[in-house]
């Protein structure tokens, strides 16, 4: 699943091409993803311009200066495609531009959403309703854990996949964060200290920062919406290396995977605790 570098990326993807252009023809190749496309969602797009870019969690944002913002999720396979060669089965939502240029959401497994409101009612929308601070774009503080994770008996690991904890965290970045934090993933969140919530913070800024900055991350059919793939999985401390070494000086040890709310974890069980 894209998880929120991903969705950063392609944002930022979708900026450069997009940006003060108008939408000179929208195409709705089926009548929903995991939910239906709004049925005005043609008429309202045709004509305007895009006008702002943004991400809430693992949602972005499209604003157009008609005020509304179109709200897309990439599900579990969700792509935007630019300057497609040619539109397939999976290209569901097709936007092409005055210049000519097209985009194309494309999607095969379908668990993507697509959503069209009025920007002045955004806060109103469910997908944000009790969201936590955003990790990325504004401090993430120690404080700012401790205030959501206080009297928690569930697992640090669980708690941090709660997006009304943290918002767009996902399993790949939390087990990334948690090894850099020295944090063992099964550790009672309410549990640990104010020193290492506040390295726990950072970290998790950090990993996010620099999976951005590397184009985002490259597992089975993610890519951004130029066709680039991402590198961050070359970084990876522990996500997906079950049985390699840790990659902590002088530790030779190796590194576990469990399972934990039906996900894998995987961790170093000498570096974190």
């Amino acid at each position: 699943m894209p998880e929120l570098p991903e969705v950063e990326t392609t944002v930022r993807g979708l900026e450069r091409v997009m940006l003060g252009r108008s939408i000179a023809r929208v195409e709705l190749h089926r009548p929903d993803l995991r939910r239906p496309f709004p049925q005005d969602l043609g008429q309202r797009l045709t004509g305007a311009t895009a006008s702002s870019f943004s991400r809430r969690a693992k949602y972005g944002l499209i604003g157009t200066d008609r005020g509304d913002t179109l709200i897309f999720h990439l599900g579990m396979s969700g792509r935007w495609r630019i300057d497609p060669d040619d539109i397939g089965k999976h290209d569901h939502l097709v936007l092409t531009l005055g210049d000519g240029r097209r985009l194309s959401l494309n999607d095969p497994r379908r668990f993507g959403s697509v959503e069209l409101l009025p920007t002045d009612r955004l806060d109103d929308y469910p997908g944000f309703e009790g969201m936590g601070p955003e990790p990325v774009g504004a401090p993430l503080t120690g404080a700012m854990l401790r205030e959501r994770l206080e009297g928690k008996t569930v697992a640090i690991k669980l708690a941090l996949l709660d997006q009304r904890v943290v918002a767009g965290l996902g399993n790949i970045y939390v087990c990334e964060a948690l090894y850099r934090a020295g944090i063992a993933p099964g550790r009672k969140a309410g549990s640990i200290g104010k020193a290492r919530l506040d390295a726990l913070a950072g970290h998790i800024q950090d990993v996010l920062e620099e999976a951005i900055a590397a184009g985002g991350s490259t597992l089975r059919d993610y890519s951004a919406p130029d066709g680039e793939l991402g590198y961050f999985p070359e970084r990876f401390d522990v996500y997906g290396r079950e049985g390699q070494p840790c990659r902590t000086d002088g530790c030779d040890r190796e590194v576990r995977r469990r399972v934990q709310g039906g996900r894998s974890t995987f961790y170093c069980a000498h570096c974190q605790r």
